[in-house]
């Protein structure tokens, strides 16, 4: 019998879109494909999203940079830079996906059972004071704030393709955040190397492991037993918050990692057992393009956590590509670094 899993999402994908944009509303349908394809029944819950409020905005961005987006959206909207839009509804969509992960800790406190976020725009590369890269707010940084200054130790494990600068940023200097990311370098936004671990008060708690194109799925488990494992037992962290970016997918158009719906089942697994307790872990959306290995992604990761399977459980983890040697030269790089 599967296990309950919780979905908290805005009662529709929200009306922030542009022509031809690959981060669009289609990707949050993609997803929730993807959990009707676990046939879960009354063991699925799903909550509806509320729009964070300005006091726990303030905690991860600037008053600034908040007043900016709304009154550009509010004005019609258009260009925040190369790779991001906002439109009429932007900062209300946006204020949602930040919400969204303020009801999930709430949700899984009270069903002590995972909980998935299939909020967008997403959030990972926003830092404190601007919008890049597709994302408007740091949804999952607001959550771990509201965690943080509710004395809680946060663990987040962004696997997403791209490496989450944002967030980085923002916890850069917290003792109480372990920012771990896998990402394929070089790629956008060039940050997250090896090297980079920590604050002056905060030595250590960032975890980058930089990945080659055509990196697969073993290498991505090599590099959470040697690399990240170890920090998260040392850390001891009392939730897991996920950036579940399904672009390192080997059919996103965005990047070139090799990865397949099989070894997001793996990495979920993995990533579970980070977890004190049910009712601490929560699965933000990040990236993913290909609509079809979104929706096969996000079946397989969800359901390995929830002991549920779909047709996306035919699709095998992979091995066999590049990237093994980085993961070895990760490691020094970061103990170079942590001894410096």
């Amino acid at each position: 019998m599967p296990a309950v899993l919780i979905v908290v999402a805005p009662l529709d994908a929200g009306d922030h879109s542009h022509p031809g944009h690959p981060e669009r509303p289609a990707r949050v349908g993609a997803a929730m494909l993807g959990i009707e394809d676990l046939d879960l029944g009354s063991d699925l819950v799903v909550v509806e999203a509320t729009p964070a409020p300005a006091e726990r905005l303030v905690r991860v961005h600037t008053p600034a940079h908040l007043q900016r987006l709304q009154q550009f959206s509010a004005a019609g909207g258009g260009a925040l830079d190369e790779d991001t839009y906002a439109g009429p509804t932007s900062w209300e969509d946006a204020r949602m996906a930040a919400g969204a992960g303020l009801v999930a800790i709430k949700a899984a406190t009270t069903y002590r059972a995972p909980v998935f976020v299939p909020a967008r725009p997403p959030g990972h590369h926003a830092p404190a004071d601007r919008a890049m890269g597709f994302c408007l707010l740091n949804n999952v940084a607001v959550a771990a704030r509201a965690l943080v200054d509710a004395g809680q130790r946060v663990l987040i494990v962004d696997w997403d393709v791209h490496h989450g600068n944002g967030t980085q940023d923002l916890f850069w200097d917290e003792p109480s955040v372990l920012y771990v990311s896998t990402h394929q370098w070089p790629c956008y936004p060039g940050t997250g190397s090896a090297t980079e671990v920590g604050g002056p008060g905060a030595r250590g708690t960032t975890v980058n492991i930089p990945l080659p194109p055509g990196a697969t799925g073993d290498v991505l488990r090599e590099a959470f037993e040697r690399i990240v494992s170890p920090a998260v037992e040392s850390f001891r962290p009392t939730w897991v918050l996920v950036s579940a970016g399904f672009d390192a997918h080997r059919d996103d158009p965005l990047a070139e990692l090799s990865l397949s719906a099989g070894d997001f089942a793996e990495l979920a697994a993995i990533v579970a057992g980070y977890a004190p307790e049910p009712g601490r872990l929560l699965v933000f959306l990040e990236g993913g393009y290909d609509i079809q290995a979104l929706r096969s992604s996000v079946a397989a990761a969800l359901g390995r956590l929830v002991g549920a399977s779909g047709p996306a459980a035919d699709e095998a983890p992979t091995s066999g590509g590049p990237g093994i040697e980085h993961v070895r030269a990760a490691a020094d790089r970061r103990r170079a670094a942590l001894d410096a």
